[in-house]
């Protein structure tokens, strides 16, 4: 059900800056280890989060929510699942590159779609269905790198390192939209925004405290290294909570695979900041993916008209 129509601008701002936020991060995790790349999404972005939160409540003074025990589970649930997704994705950066490996874990969509059904119910318009279908092919495509395969060529494909993180990281990714859309609706109340930047700052407080307590214990010469590198990592904490912020809204005012679907409009920007941030080359099989990919969202974006 949607809620308000705030979430499809929220969702094109949330692919842009994960995207962008996503490209520093591989930058950092060259001089960083798996854990600690992925900490630093979390340490930076919860200053940014919390301004976020008092700016707006500032602009917008309501009382606090009284907040109970469910939420606070569907909050440690949902950033577990991030971390891992997180950690997961990092991985598949190593055995391809840079799109290849997100373009796996955008399988997120059609797991996002299963789970949202069976999880919580909702359903989608045939249309949008097909719009699932167009996106993922899109992304297959992607995935390739336009080699003509056979069915048995992409079974084997699909039991590669790449493919198996990647499509993993999709999957827990999914689960997280699942476990923030819920806390949302915890924390109830008639602004959605305000549920979503609540939702954010105790998620990514809780993230911090994990992953930070865990490298601080496992990989104490880490942490150092993550305090060392405050000029890139500011940049991935800011970008990751902008985008955590525009992805929560989303998840707080439509339905999970919604706003996956048309998320997968980050493919885009990340094939841009692949090419001139990263130095990646474009092939013409990922400009076909590409145009799968929105075609997908269109179909989307039409189904819930």
């Amino acid at each position: 059900m949607i809620t308000s129509p705030i979430w499809l601008p929220a969702t094109l701002m949330a692919g842009g800056m994960q995207a962008w936020r996503t490209a520093v991060q591989r930058r950092v995790s060259h001089s960083l280890s798996l854990n600690a790349a992925g900490l630093v999404r979390y340490l930076y972005g919860l200053p940014f989060a919390i301004v976020l939160l008092g700016g707006y409540w500032l602009v917008n003074p309501a009382p606090l929510p009284a907040l109970g025990p469910l939420f606070l589970l569907f909050c440690i649930g949902g950033g577990l699942a991030q971390i891992v997704a997180t950690n997961l994705l990092i991985l598949a950066f190593g055995y391809r590159n840079f799109v290849v490996g997100t373009a796996y874990s955008k399988t997120e969509a059609v797991q996002g779609a299963l789970l949202s059904f069976l999880l919580m119910g909702e359903r989608l318009s045939a249309l949008t269905c097909a719009g699932i279908g167009c996106g993922v092919a899109g992304v297959m495509l992607l995935s390739t790198g336009g080699k003509r395969m056979g069915p048995m060529d992409f079974l084997r494909a699909l039991g590669q390192p790449a493919a198996i993180t990647g499509i993993a990281s999709g999957f827990f990714f999914a689960l997280t939209a699942i476990g923030i859309r819920r806390a949302t609706q915890e924390v109830g109340g008639g602004d959605p925004i305000h549920a979503a930047l609540i939702v954010l700052s105790v998620t990514v407080l809780l993230q911090t405290l994990l992953q930070g307590g865990y490298l601080a214990l496992r990989e104490p010469g880490e942490m150092r290294k993550v305090f060392t590198s405050w000029r890139v990592s500011g940049q991935v904490g800011f970008l990751s909570a902008m985008g955590s912020a525009c992805w929560f809204t989303g998840f707080a005012t439509a339905p999970v695979a919604l706003v996956r679907i048309v998320g997968q409009i980050e493919v885009a920007f990340t094939m841009a900041f692949g090419h001139f941030y990263l130095g990646e080359r474009m092939a013409r099989s990922e400009a076909m993916g590409l145009m799968l990919v929105a075609c997908g969202v269109v179909l989307a974006l039409l189904g819930a008209l």
